[in-house]
């Protein structure tokens, strides 16, 4: 279509269902009586491609819910998503030739070709205009095309685009990793004139991959200067002492708080006592918000940020080094503010009372997930025992506790879902040098399961109370993701049970636990991860269908989760006795906004976190090419089959390495189609040699042995 028809289109599609006259859309395209004939052609001619009705001097578009406003999601080489605007977005998938050379972020006018023929598969559409060009920055790599240096994106297409700009040439080589803007728009991704923005030395490092990666989707690593103003007066020792005089004194209990050996944001603590009615249980959260009032800088970049985030040796965080690090982080031996959520929980795990009380702390000890497991199973040494001394005779209630709540979880219906994270490991200049499963100990599991105590109460409260707040809610899955779980389960000859439609979290536990000792456990756990909804935040108290809770919501880590310095906020101010009118119309639109912002930030973390990964895991296994590795078959497509090695690092093999055949996916688990009747099934074992990587795409390449 070319550009005079897709101006008809676009004054049709904004005119809507009762369209326009013929003189009307000629008036508002500009078009005088010269060029009525060519518009009366273009009308007639749309007509006859059922693009528009044209009848009695009026058009209107023909078939209008099919077009539909999108934003693009992504771009391959080949091909690109858009998104539909509106409430309840949908994913459609775009030929790379439809794309219309629009750039993720853009918005376009699109139009529905082909509806979804299942859930495995998106609604196809086209890109018919771009309506707002983004400012996006994109990634590649620099290359050299003649005597000329030209980048070739990572996603955009497979075609190198030419330089406009360079900002920093004396630093740009071949094969260097480049952010670039468009700075000239082609039709096509290929025609796209460029400026280059930054340049990060050799794409052949995760490190370059990753700063990248962190430049072109502006999640931010420095701190901007007037932030870092406000930062520098809050680098203090000690809390104001008229603050503290203020507060519930709890400086004499025995608190202490848990974390990896390497952790300096430590943001909560634990305290413990049973007596003979109940266990007293007592988390205590920095108190960021004394610190962060709303509005001031500090805040203003915490909100852009929304979260933390944690890659390989690296961690970008959502405060500044002095409060996550300092006045904030629960450190030993000194006065911290806090914010505690004192409970009573009975012997069978009940909360049988709960309150939150603006505190003074001093934690006796920094104590380490790996030392309290020792303590724990009895093998700590005399050197552990004389660090915990002052509370290790609480570790033994704790333990008593959070076997109690665990099997009240359990018990409850809650699925328990191993997720795998990945270890990175690196050297002294950034190389990934060994990948491991991230394990976990029972310390963890006690820290756990108090910390979703504190979660649970503070959301009861807010709902008591019908006061703003952010929740952390999560939704049942939708009866095509369970139909879908049904079928898979089918198919790899495991029994669905009662499975079906509303099916309870316990039915999905069932399935977890079923299955917990077979080779294919590890690949269940991820078609059930799949299956469920994810999680988010909310101003509504929707309920949490994972933990199985109707209350919840994220209060125990403020230094590096926005969601959670916001219901301080909104809880500093219930504890002050501000009324219920005066917090409604103080925080209603706050708590809206924030869980809005903590969602998306979430997610974009969770990508970072994900792509960033892939980046070292490839660069760690590029000194391991040609060698040999046991794995299990963790998914199937088109293109071929992923393998999931030990160690937690995937790499494809190709469909083009497998035996010749006619390969098609069945059921979303099984790859069949082998000219020699050999079958592809995810959980499989498998034997696979390395055989390439790409570090800048975080691709590792297998073949079967």
């Amino acid at each position: 279509m070319n550009n005079f028809k897709l101006s008809i289109l676009m004054g049709l599609y904004k005119a809507g269902e009762k369209g326009l006259s013929v003189r009307q859309l000629a008036d508002q395209m500009g078009v005088n009586k010269k060029g009525m004939k060519k518009l009366e052609d273009a009308l007639a001619e749309m007509k006859q491609h059922n693009d528009i009705a044209y009848k009695k001097g009026n058009c209107w578009i023909k078939h209008p819910e099919t077009y539909f406003k999108a934003e693009v999601s992504r771009v391959s080489q080949r091909s690109g998503f858009v998104k539909q605007v509106g409430d309840m977005p949908q994913e459609y998938f775009v030929r790379g030739r439809d794309m219309c050379g629009a750039i993720p972020g853009d918005i376009v006018l699109a139009k529905m070709t082909a509806p979804s023929d299942d859930i495995h598969h998106s609604p196809e559409a086209v890109v018919l205009a771009v309506l707002e060009e983004t400012d996006a920055l994109l990634t590649g790599v620099i290359v050299a095309e003649g005597n000329k240096l030209m980048v070739l994106p990572d996603k955009l297409c497979s075609d190198p685009l030419v330089i406009a700009k360079v900002s920093k040439a004396a630093a740009m080589h071949v094969g260097d990793k480049v952010v670039f803007s468009i700075k000239k728009r082609g039709e096509r991704h290929m025609d796209h004139t460029v400026n280059i923005v930054d340049v990060f030395g050799s794409s052949d490092t995760a490190k370059a991959g990753a700063e990248a990666y962190m430049m072109s989707n502006r999640l931010h690593v420095n701190f901007p200067d007037d932030v870092l103003l406000e930062a520098a007066k809050l680098d203090i020792d000690e809390p104001d002492g008229d603050e503290i005089l203020r507060r519930l004194d709890l400086r004499g209990e025995p608190i202490f708080t848990i974390d990896g050996a390497d952790t300096k944001d430590i943001d909560d603590a634990v305290s413990i006592s049973k007596t003979d009615r109940c266990y007293k249980l007592g988390v205590h959260i920095a108190d960021v918000s004394h610190y962060v009032p709303r509005g001031c800088k500090i805040d203003e970049e915490a909100f852009y940020r929304g979260t933390s985030i944690y890659y390989a040796d690296q961690v970008v965080p959502m405060l500044p080094k002095q409060l996550s690090n300092g006045i904030c982080s629960l450190n030993p031996q000194v006065d911290r503010l806090a914010f505690s959520c004192l409970m009573e929980v009975s012997f069978q795990g009940k909360l049988l009372n709960y309150r939150f009380e603006k505190s003074v702390i001093r934690s006796r000890v920094k104590g380490v997930y790996s030392e309290v497991n020792k303590i724990i199973d009895g093998t700590a040494d005399e050197e552990i025992k004389a660090k915990y001394a002052r509370v290790i005779d609480r570790i033994p209630i704790m333990k008593e506790l959070a076997e109690i709540l665990e099997k009240n979880r359990i018990e409850r219906g809650a699925p328990e879902i191993d997720t795998s994270e990945t270890k990175i490991i690196t050297d002294e200049n950034g190389v990934c040098i060994d990948v491991k499963p991230h394990t976990t100990g029972i310390a963890e599991g006690i820290i756990e399961e108090f910390m979703l105590m504190a979660n649970n109460s503070a959301a009861a409260l807010a709902m008591k109370e019908k006061i703003p707040f952010v929740y952390r809610v999560h939704e049942a899955p939708t009866f095509e993701k369970l139909d879908a779980l049904r079928e898979t389960l089918t198919a790899l000859g495991i029994n669905p049970g009662a499975l079906g439609m509303n099916a309870p979290a316990g039915e999905l536990a069932r399935i977890l636990r079923e299955n917990k000792d077979s080779d294919r456990a590890m690949v269940i756990n991820r078609i059930v991860l799949r299956t469920m909804m994810k999680a988010r935040y909310s101003e509504e108290p929707l309920g949490h269908y994972g933990l199985v809770m109707p209350e919840y919501a994220h209060f125990t880590s403020p230094i590096r989760r926005y969601a959670d310095l916001s219901i301080h906020r909104i809880l500093t101010d219930y504890v002050y006795a501000l009324s219920h009118e005066k917090l409604c119309r103080k925080y209603a639109a706050f708590a809206q906004s924030a869980a809005l912002q903590a969602s998306n930030t979430e997610l974009s973390a969770i990508r970072c976190e994900r792509d960033c990964e892939n980046f070292y895991m490839a660069e760690y296994m590029k000194s391991h090419i040609g060698e040999e590795f046991d794995g299990i078959i963790s998914g199937v497509s088109a293109g071929g089959i992923y393998v999931l090695l030990p160690n937690t690092v995937e790499g494809m093999v190709s469909v083009a390495t497998l035996p010749l055949g006619d390969y098609e996916v069945q059921h979303g688990v099984i790859l069949t189609g082998a000219a020699d009747g050999s079958v592809f099934t995810v959980g499989d074992k498998v034997h696979v040699k390395c055989v390439s990587v790409n570090v800048n795409g975080g691709f590792i390449d297998f073949e079967l042995c």
